[in-house]
C-alpha cells in the first residue's frame, strides 16, 4: 500500500482522544485521521473544539464502518463492544486495532478472533503496548534463548494501582459487572497477564484463586486478588494485585534452573548459575553448598515506544507487512487468566485451562443482571483526559 490509511478511532474517551492526538500528530508514518466515532452526543462539541475540520465525526459506528470513507478502525470503546464491533469491522473488511482488554469473556472474544481469521486481509492488533517495553522484551529473549533454562516459579506483585473512591465514582460504569465487567483483572492488569504469558511462553493448566469484590472500595467488582497457577512442566506461579494499597509494589520474579530474572522499578537484575541447579545438586556431596551464582546487570538498549510504538507498528503491518508486535488474536490468552481467576473465586474451586466458558458466562450473567449500571451512558465522563503518559 503506498497511499495514507485512513483511520478513524470509535470511543473518544480518555484512550481514544489520546489516540487521536497521536495521529494526528505526524508521528505515525502512513496514517491520517479521517473520523471519529462516538455515540455520546457532547463528543461531537469536543471533537469540533479539539479536532481538524477535516476529521469527521460519527455518532453510529455501524454506519461508519459500511461508508467506505475508512480503512482501518481504532476501537476505544467499553470493553464489553469490543467484540462486536472489531467483527463488524471485518465483516466490512477494515483492518482493526483493539484497546485492551479484548474483551470481557473469552468466549466473545474467540468470536472476534475467528471473524478474524475469516478476513484474512484484514490486520488485527491489540494495544498490548507494554510489549515495546525493552525490560520485558529483554527477559523474553533470556528465556526463548535458554538462559535461564527451564521456569520454575513466576511471581508478580503489582500492587501500585492505587485508585481513590472519586476515581470510581467519576463514571457511573465503572467497577460494575454492567459497565466493565470486572475489577483491577479486567481494567488495570490486562498487560500483565499478557505478559506474564508472553514473555515465558507459557500458558497454566489450572488455577486457584481468592478474588475480593470491595475490599477497599464502594464498588461491586474485584479490587484485591491473590492467585495461584500451575503448569504442565511442574512450575508455579503467584499473581498478587489490588487498587487498595499505597505505596504499591511492582515486582516480577521469574526462576529457572539457571538462575532468576528480577524486574523492580524499570531495572532488569539476573542472577545467573554458573550451571544447572539440577547439575550441582546431583554431584554436590557436601552439607550447606549451593551452585556459584553471579549477579549480571544486563543492559537494556532498547526504547519504550508505548501507544504509539504499537499504533506504528499496526499502520506498517497494513502497507508493507510487519509482523506485528501484538496480534489481536493474543488477546484471548491474557483474558483467560482474568476469566479463570474470577471463576475459580466464583465457584470456590480450582479451574483447568481451557476454562468452562458457559460457566463463567453463567456466573456473569447473574452479575450483570443485579448491576447498579444504569446504561450506556450513565456518569461517562463528559471531558477527556489526555492518557499519553501512562500505559494503563
Amino acid at each position: 500500500m503506498t497511499s495514507n490509511v485512513r483511520v478513524a478511532v470509535i470511543g473518544i474517551g480518555n484512550m481514544g482522544s489520546t489516540h487521536a492526538r497521536t495521529l494526528l500528530s505526524g508521528s505515525i508514518p502512513g496514517a491520517e485521521l479521517t473520523a471519529v466515532c462516538d455515540m455520546r452526543a457532547s463528543m461531537e462539541a469536543w471533537s469540533r473544539e479539539h479536532l481538524p475540520v477535516s476529521v469527521a465525526f460519527w455518532n453510529d459506528p455501524e454506519e461508519l464502518m459500511q461508508s467506505g470513507t475508512v480503512d482501518a478502525v481504532l476501537l476505544a470503546t467499553p470493553h464489553k463492544d469490543h467484540a462486536r464491533q472489531a467483527i463488524s469491522a471485518f465483516h466490512h473488511g477494515l483492518h482493526v486495532l483493539v484497546e485492551k482488554p479484548a474483551g470481557v469473556s473469552t468466549r466473545e472474544v474467540q468470536e472476534m478472533n475467528d471473524a478474524a481469521a475469516a478476513a484474512p486481509e484484514s490486520v488485527f492488533a491489540i494495544m498490548y503496548n507494554q510489549r515495546t517495553n525493552p525490560v520485558y522484551r529483554k527477559l523474553r529473549d533470556l528465556i526463548a534463548s535458554g538462559e535461564l533454562g527451564e521456569i520454575r516459579r513466576l511471581n508478580w506483585i503489582i500492587t501500585n494501582w492505587y485508585r481513590a473512591q472519586s476515581y470510581y465514582d467519576s463514571g457511573g460504569w465503572r467497577a460494575t459487572w454492567s459497565g466493565e465487567g470486572g475489577g483491577v483483572l479486567i481494567n488495570q492488569c490486562p498487560h500483565q497477564l499478557d505478559l506474564l504469558q508472553w514473555t515465558t511462553g507459557m500458558m497454566p493448566s489450572r488455577i486457584r484463586a481468592f478474588c475480593q469484590f470491595g475490599r477497599y472500595r464502594n464498588i461491586e467488582v474485584e479490587d484485591d486478588v491473590t492467585a495461584y497457577a500451575e503448569y504442565e512442566n511442574g512450575a508455579s506461579a503467584v499473581f498478587i494485585t489490588t487498587t487498595g494499597e499505597y505505596p504499591g509494589t511492582n515486582r516480577f520474579e521469574v526462576t529457572g534452573d539457571r538462575g532468576k530474572i528480577v524486574i523492580e522499578h524499570d531495572r532488569l537484575t539476573f542472577w545467573r548459575l554458573r550451571e544447572p541447579e539440577p547439575v550441582f545438586n546431583e554431584r554436590y556431596q557436601g552439607a550447606f553448598g549451593h551452585p556459584e551464582c553471579w549477579q549480571c546487570d544486563i543492559p537494556i538498549e532498547e526504547t519504550e515506544t508505548g501507544h504509539p510504538g504499537i499504533i506504528r507498528n499496526w499502520i506498517e503491518a497494513i502497507r508493507e507487512g510487519t509482523p506485528l508486535i501484538a496480534p489481536g488474536a493474543e488477546g484471548i490468552r491474557g483474558l483467560t487468566l482474568s476469566n479463570a481467576m474470577l471463576l475459580s473465586t466464583w465457584e470456590d474451586d480450582w479451574v483447568t485451562l481451557p476454562i468452562d466458558e458457559q460457566r463463567f458466562e453463567d456466573h456473569l450473567a447473574r452479575r450483570r443482571e443485579e448491576s447498579s449500571f444504569a446504561g450506556d451512558a450513565a456518569g461517562q465522563e463528559s471531558m477527556p483526559a489526555d492518557m499519553s503518559n501512562t500505559y494503563k
